[in-house]
């Protein structure tokens, strides 16, 4: 006698309940590997209409298979991005998250996370990037990241590797979360007082700033260097954005800055990369597109 089928909308219900318990890991795989809220999401979204039309009970490890699904379709969405970005005006910068509150992003480690190390990462190819978020990040073994990428476990490990010197190369040496957060606050007061000699103390020799504006009137559009340009520049931030408001946030896992108008909306947003010597990167982010997609992360977990 044959087993009577389970109702559809029982099976639906259970594919829902698995996917929903597993999207926080799918949502910090894909913003790993593009630096984008909104990509990511769309990536998330189109995995779960996937999964809605696959067969599900051929699916051995539904974990595996959504994990495989979000980081195939989160490479392709990065090499047609890397296009796009071609034609972006000024720096290009990261999306920034809310990690105080985003269960997204917050639920899984904090590697890759950071807004220097996302820029670091674009620096390598979408299937490097992915073999090292998956790894660095997720902890996967060799064996699933190969299966993932259609490797070889050899393979895998290699681009792991090469990925790892190479971003590690680059980074520089953290400084506790304290001392980030007092710089920070130093920052936050020069800048607001436009005192510049205040500014210069609290900066890094080789100090560089980063200004994400996609062509916004008034928005630097290459890289500013030098203590005394990048103080002049934080000092003018305060003529720039009128009656502004400064506030310590939290985003991609390190304290911020969210700089809002009197209308209470998002003016800018200050990340900056704290050495032994002071600040020495500052990345500001004026695109309303992506002070938007922070906004948005910093609703989800309220």
């Amino acid at each position: 006698m044959s087993t009577p089928q389970q109702p559809e909308e029982n099976t639906l219900d259970q594919a829902a309940d698995t996917f929903v318990r597993l999207r926080p890991r799918l949502f910090g795989i894909a913003y790993r590997i593009l630096g984008s809220v909104v990509e990511a999401e769309d990536v998330v979204q189109d995995v779960w209409l996937r999964w809605q039309s696959t067969d599900r009970g051929v699916v051995q490890e539904p974990r595996a298979f959504l994990a495989r699904a979000t980081t195939r379709m989160a490479i392709n969405v990065a090499q047609s991005a890397r296009v796009r970005r071609e034609a972006y005006v000024g720096p290009w910068l990261p999306e920034p998250v809310d990690t105080g509150v985003d269960p997204q992003v917050g639920a899984e480690r904090a590697e890759a996370l950071e807004m220097a190390v996302l820029l670091l990462l674009e620096k390598l190819n979408p299937v490097e990037r992915a073999a090292y978020v998956l790894r660095e990040a997720f902890d996967y073994p060799y064996d699933q990241i190969a299966n993932m990428l259609s490797l070889s476990q050899s393979n895998a490990r290699q681009i792991v590797s090469r990925a790892r010197k190479h971003l590690s190369a680059e980074r520089r040496e953290p400084v506790r979360t304290a001392e980030h957060r007092r710089l920070l606050k130093a920052f936050v007061v020069a800048a607001q007082t436009g005192d510049v000699d205040a500014l210069e103390k609290i900066l890094s020799a080789d100090v560089v700033a980063y200004a994400d504006g996609n062509g916004l009137r008034g928005v630097a559009q290459t890289r500013v260097t030098g203590v005394a340009r990048v103080a002049r520049m934080s000092a003018f931030s305060r003529k720039f954005i009128h009656e502004a408001d400064y506030h310590l946030v939290e985003a991609n896992g390190l304290p911020a800055v969210l700089i809002t108008t009197a209308q209470g909306e998002a003016a800018a947003l200050v990340l900056a990369v704290v050495g032994h010597g002071g600040i020495e990167e500052l990345y500001w982010i004026m695109t309303p597109e992506k002070l938007g997609a922070y906004r948005r992360s910093s609703c989800r977990g309220a």
